[in-house]
C-alpha cells in the first residue's frame, strides 16, 4: 500500500488521467444507457471536456476552474442537464480550495459551486407537484457537497501551509543552533587562548629569569645556579601540565590518557604563585583581608590570572630592583584584587589601548576576564612610579 501511495504522489498527472478516464467511460455509459436523450452529442462534448478538466487540474488549476465555470454555461445555454460528469465540478472546486493559488480562484469555486444547485434548479425545476419547501430542501442538500468539497480543499491547504512552516521553523532553529555553537565554539577557542597566554606568559617569563641568573651565577655560584636549573625544572613542568590541560580541551575523548590534567588554578593556589615568583627573584608581599571562603569557579579563576598576569607585568616592565605587592581584600559580595608594584611601569600605550603594546594582550585578557564575572578593573601607572592594577569581583554574575 505504501509503494502504491508513493507511486501515485510521484506521478500526479498520471493519476488525474486515470480518473479522467474513469469519468468519461462512465459519462459514455450514462449517455448510452438513455437512448431518447435528446442532443447526445453535446453530452458527449461536455463529458469530454470535464475529462479534460480532471487530467489537468493539478497542472493548470485557475484555467480548468475557469473553463469549469464556462461549461456550466455551456450546459445551460445547450439544455445539457447534471450528469455524470458534472462531478468534475466537485473535483475542481477542491482542487482549487487546495491549491496554494490567488485567492479569488478560491472564492470564485466557492461561490460558483452554492450557485450551481440553485440555477440548476431554475433552468430545470422539479415536477409542479413537488412543493416549495421541498424544492427548497433539495437545493439546500444538492448545495452541500459544493461546500464539503471547498471546505475540505481549504482545510487541506491550511494544513499545508502550516506543515510548511513547521518545516521553515525548524531549519531556522537549526541554523540558530549552529551559529551559537559558532560562537560557543569561538568562546572557548578565545578562552583557552587566555589561558594559554597566562600560563606561558608568566612560566616562560620566570624560566628566562632563571636562567639568566645562572648563567650569571654558574662559576661563582654554583648550588645558586643548580637553584635556578630546578626552578627552571619545575616551572617548565607545570607549565606543560596547564598546556596538556588546555589542549586536551580540544580533543575530548581522544587519547585523554596521554595528558596530565589538573585542576583549574584558584584563590588558594595565589600564594604558591606568589612563592613561585619570590624564588624567581622579585620581591612580592601577600596581605589578605576579610574571611576568606569558598569562591565561584569563575571568580576564583579570573582573581589567580589577574595575579599572575600583573605580576609577570612587573617582571617584564618593571625593571632590575623592583617590587611588587599583592592584596585579596573579602567582601560580602565581592572579591578586592590590588596588585602594585614601584618599578619603571609599563609603557604609556600599553594601558591606553587596552594592553595592545605589540607584544602581548595581557590587560585585554584582564578586561575580559573580569567582564565575564561581571566585574570592573582599573589599571594604569600609580602615583610616584610603578604600576597599579586593581579589579572588584562580584560573587553573584551580574544581570
Amino acid at each position: 500500500m505504501q509503494r502504491l501511495y508513493d507511486f501515485i504522489r510521484s506521478h500526479p498527472t498520471g493519476f488525474d488521467v486515470f480518473w479522467a478516464v474513469v469519468l468519461l467511460g462512465m459519462s459514455v455509459l450514462w449517455i448510452g444507457s438513455l437512448p431518447a436523450l435528446g442532443n447526445p452529442v453535446g453530452y458527449v462534448a461536455v463529458a469530454a471536456l470535464y475529462s479534460l478538466v480532471v487530467a489537468l487540474r493539478r497542472r493548470a488549476p485557475e484555467r480548468m476552474l475557469v473553463l469549469t465555470v464556462g461549461l456550466g454555461l455551456v450546459q445551460l445555454a445547450l439544455d445539457v442537464q447534471p450528469f455524470v460528469a458534472n462531478f468534475a465540478m466537485l473535483v475542481m472546486i477542491f482542487t482549487v480550495a487546495a491549491h496554494d493559488g490567488p485567492r479569488w480562484a478560491s472564492r470564485l469555486a466557492l461561490v460558483g459551486g452554492l450557485c450551481a444547485a440553485p440555477i440548476s434548479q431554475l433552468r430545470w425545476p422539479l415536477e409542479e407537484t413537488v412543493s416549495v419547501p421541498a424544492r427548497v430542501f433539495f437545493t439546500v442538500i444538492m448545495a452541500v457537497p459544493f461546500a464539503l468539497a471547498w471546505v475540505l480543499g481549504d482545510s487541506l491547504r491550511t494544513r499545508r501551509a502550516y506543515f510548511v512552516q513547521l518545516e521553515e521553523k525548524a531549519a531556522r532553529l537549526e541554523k540558530e543552533r549552529e551559529a551559537q555553537a559558532k560562537v560557543a565554539v569561538a568562546a572557548e577557542r578565545a578562552r583557552i587562548a587566555r589561558e594559554l597566554h597566562d600560563v606561558v606568559a608568566h612560566n616562560v617569563s620566570v624560566m628566562v629569569v632563571q636562567a639568566d641568573g645562572a648563567a650569571y651565577v654558574m662559576d661563582s655560584s654554583p648550588e645558586t645556579a643548580k637553584q635556578a636549573l630546578e626552578t627552571i625544572s619545575g616551572t617548565g613542568r607545570q607549565a606543560l601540565a596547564e598546556m596538556r590541560r588546555l589542549l586536551g580541551i580540544l580533543r575530548t575523548g581522544e587519547h585523554k590518557e596521554a595528558g596530565e590534567y589538573v585542576p583549574q588554578p584558584d584563590v588558594e593556589q595565589i600564594e604558591e604563585l606568589v612563592e613561585q615568583v619570590r624564588g624567581a627573584g622579585l620581591t612580592v608581599d601577600l596581605t589578605v583581608e576579610g574571611t576568606p571562603r569558598e569562591l565561584p569557579t569563575g571568580v576564583g579563576l579570573t582573581a589567580y590570572r589577574i595575579v599572575q598576569e600583573a605580576l609577570t607585568n612587573t617582571r617584564k616592565h618593571g625593571g632590575p630592583d623592583a617590587g611588587a605587592s599583592v592584596r585579596l581584600v573579602y567582601f560580602d559580595d565581592g572579591l578586592g584584587l590590588l596588585v602594585e608594584d614601584d618599578g619603571r611601569g609599563a609603557p604609556q600605550e600599553m594601558y591606553e589601548d587596552g594592553g595592545a603594546d605589540g607584544r602581548g594582550h595581557g590587560l585585554i585578557g584582564m578586561r575580559e576576564r573580569v567582564g565575564m564575572v561581571g566585574g570592573t578593573l582599573d589599571a594604569g601607572p600609580r602615583p610616584g612610579g610603578g604600576f597599579r592594577i586593581s579589579a572588584l569581583l562580584p560573587l553573584k554574575p551580574a544581570h
